[in-house]
């Protein structure tokens, strides 16, 4: 087994005023080459945006494009024609494929949004743009890895992308032990603590820190206080 830490206090940071972020990979102006990516995990950003701020319109292409919001909401356009708001306990997520435009805004004029921002590499380009937001019921993730993201579109559980890649949330009760067992064959394993405090592979993790695991097969997690964790599996390749 090899893993690599990410302590919430190793990120790159930056104040904009109207945006709070925090980059666990390379972004925008934080640069460190030994954080570029883990394996198809290309950006994770921990965002606080200001009542009546957003990002304005903008471009991307070839890239698995997620929004998880924590806390409040976003007020989504594109240029696919999608517009609505993404709140708590809602998912969304675009395959920028041959190129969109895609404008986030907080939906609050006073109220904070926090959401994580992530990017997955995909594993086929050029593909024709896709769109899609899902709900999903926090008490399927008790005590539990429920599934809000997989490869295929045939699954019933969460949404799909165009990368081999799993995505699971865990609300765990203090005391709590569970497994997971590593699907593909060329994956690694990422975990981030949101909420609480873990044990994970000889490590204690606590708020926003995470571990990327790799050349493992299973993995154990106990909760040392109630935790709400997001576990990514994501091609190595």
């Amino acid at each position: 087994m090899r893993t690599t830490l990410y302590r919430a206090g190793s990120r790159g940071y930056a104040d904009h005023g109207w945006l709070k972020t925090y980059h666990t990979f390379s972004f925008a102006g934080y640069y460190n080459p030994e954080r570029i990516h883990f394996g198809a995990l290309r950006v994770l950003n921990d965002d606080h945006v200001e009542g009546g701020s957003g990002f304005g319109l903008h471009p991307h292409s070839n890239m698995e494009i997620f929004s998880i919001p924590l806390k409040g909401a976003l007020a989504h356009t594109d240029s696919m024609g999608n517009s609505g708001v993404i709140g708590e306990n809602e998912i969304q997520v675009m395959s920028a494929g041959k190129g969109i435009q895609h404008s986030e805004y907080n939906a609050s004029e006073v109220e904070p949004v926090e959401f994580l921002q992530i990017w997955v590499f995909p594993n086929q380009e050029n593909v024709e743009p896709r769109y899609d937001q899902i709900k999903i019921n926090p008490e399927s993730r008790k005590n539990r890895w429920q599934q809000i993201v997989s490869p295929s579109a045939e699954e019933k559980e969460g949404t799909w992308i165009y990368q081999e890649a799993w995505f699971y949330l865990a609300d765990l009760d203090k005391n709590k032990v569970l497994d997971y067992t590593r699907k593909g064959e060329t994956t690694g394993l990422y975990l981030m603590v949101l909420e609480g405090e873990v044990e994970i592979a000889g490590q204690t993790l606590q708020r926003r820190d995470a571990i990327g695991i790799e050349d493992v097969r299973q993995i154990t997690v106990k909760s040392l206080e109630d935790s709400f964790l997001l576990l990514m599996e994501v091609s190595l390749l």
